[in-house]
């Protein structure tokens, strides 16, 4: 039978067939893996045949991309919504129990499912925090038997900073299954237990959205942006479930960080502008600067300049003599407040063009100076300075940056990691093809970094 939805909304969209079997292939290429497709298959699937799962969601991202709404492979008639994890919820009427749709995430990642570890970043699900309807999050989740009290909070804080010290010094794939284990079996659990206290209930689930958050982190650094966005906004439920609307606002800032780490910046500035709303006046400093700052870097990659110069300035008078011991424990795990914000001043310096200013505030930044506890953001830092200085024409001095960047790196098994240093081998290009020594030797090195890290 025709599929009269599909041919309706690929006309809307007004694409032809080839054209949409071209977006489809990009969209595939940008999540690591390839899809043979082309004008005669599309053809295909609009007279009633069905792709492949994972063809099938390349196929209603690409359509909602275009259409700027949400558009799933159910909608289009390309699958059954009993096809499995791929059809979690990109618009508020298909939520489901939040703790459920952990599970079966959790499970696809432990399982390492292609249709979820490669699914791309989807512009529906970015819009979708800010369409929630609270209450019906509260709602859908049905406790179980179980008593839990205040310890078994405790336990999953302390278990989620033993996670985050060790993903911070040796990179997200360390650890990572073993995280991912502790929600399924543990966490998610818990969270459906009887509490003896409401307060207790609370914090559980606002817990649990830490850790969720992590895994989701960890899948970032994997270079796996759709699994990311996934368990991101499953941590975003789990701040609904318990109430906790500025923990809520601080998981849309992360949605908003994502977006701009990922190329995907459309709904950046509408998810920090709702996370500002939410804490204006009911935040400490320290953390209402991550949120002014993530607006300047959002301001800066839509081209306001002058706007993003004022949001960072204050960003930097919020947390310049601000006391981070005040910083709820949501926002204080993940490591300094003036650390981020500077990190995050350099990256709108950057995406202005300001490679100087850029390079001051990454070489300035906190984590430069942490140590090994923060071992790949140092790294990372330092490797971003040595690219302002190249991109500044300081290429003897670039090279001597990204020898320290090197260093640093051993040991870190981080997707982020290797990007950085093929990024290097990138910058160094013309500069090897003039000879200049400083380059060739730094070449060198980046070779046998490689040869290393692929042991």
């Amino acid at each position: 039978m025709r599929n009269e939805v599909l041919a309706r909304t690929v006309r809307e969209a007004g694409y032809s067939y080839a054209e949409l079997a071209r977006h489809v292939r990009a969209l595939a290429e940008e999540t690591g893996s390839a899809v043979r497709t082309n004008s005669s298959a599309v053809a295909h699937w609009v007279a009633g045949t069905r792709p492949a799962q994972r063809t099938a969601d390349l196929v209603a991202e690409v359509l909602s991309r275009r259409l700027g709404r949400p558009v799933t492979a159910v909608h289009l008639g390309l699958r059954a919504a009993a096809d499995g994890l791929t059809g979690l919820p990109v618009t508020p009427d298909e939520l489901g129990d939040p703790l459920e749709e952990l599970v079966l995430l959790g499970r696809a990642d432990i399982g390492r499912s292609p249709e979820m570890c490669r699914a791309p970043y989807s512009d529906a699900l970015d819009r979708l925090p800010l369409d929630l309807d609270s209450q019906s999050a509260a709602r859908a989740c049905a406790r179980r038997a179980g008593a839990a009290d205040d310890s078994e909070v405790r336990a999953v804080r302390e278990m989620t900073e033993l996670f985050t010290a060790v993903d911070e010094r040796h990179g997200g794939q360390h650890g990572r299954s073993a995280l991912v284990q502790y929600l399924v079996g543990d966490v998610a659990p818990l969270c459906r237990a009887r509490f003896r206290t409401e307060r207790a209930e609370q914090q559980m689930l606002s817990a649990a959205a830490c850790a969720v958050y992590l895994a989701g982190w960890k899948a970032y650094d994997a270079g796996e942006q759709g699994l990311a966005q996934r368990y991101y906004l499953q941590s975003y439920r789990l701040t609904q479930e318990a109430g906790n609307e500025l923990h809520g606002a601080f998981v849309l800032r992360v949605l908003a960080h994502h977006g701009m780490e990922t190329g995907r910046a459309g709904n950046t500035l509408a998810l920090i502008d709702a996370a500002l709303d939410r804490v204006r006046g009911r935040t400490d400093p320290a953390t209402e600067a991550l949120y002014v700052v993530t607006r300047a870097r959002a301001l800066a990659m839509e081209g306001r300049r002058r706007d993003a110069v004022s949001a960072a300035a204050r960003a930097a008078r919020l947390v310049e003599d601000a006391d981070e011991r005040e910083m709820p424990y949501w926002a204080a795990l993940w490591g300094s407040a003036k650390a981020c914000v500077g990190n995050h001043t350099a990256k709108a310096a950057e995406a202005m063009g300001s490679y100087d200013i850029a390079e001051q505030h990454f070489s300035h930044a906190v984590w430069n100076r942490s140590g090994t506890a923060y071992q790949r953001i140092a790294a990372l830092s330092v490797a971003h300075v040595g690219s302002m200085q190249c991109r500044q024409g300081l290429v003897e001095q670039a090279c001597a940056t990204w020898e320290k960047a090197l260093d640093l790196m051993e040991g870190v098994r981080s997707a982020r990691v290797r990007r950085a240093v093929t990024a290097m081998s990138e910058d160094l290009t013309p500069y090897r093809g003039r000879r200049v020594a400083a380059a060739l030797a730094l070449e060198e090195r980046i070779v046998r970094w490689k040869s290393q890290a692929a042991r």
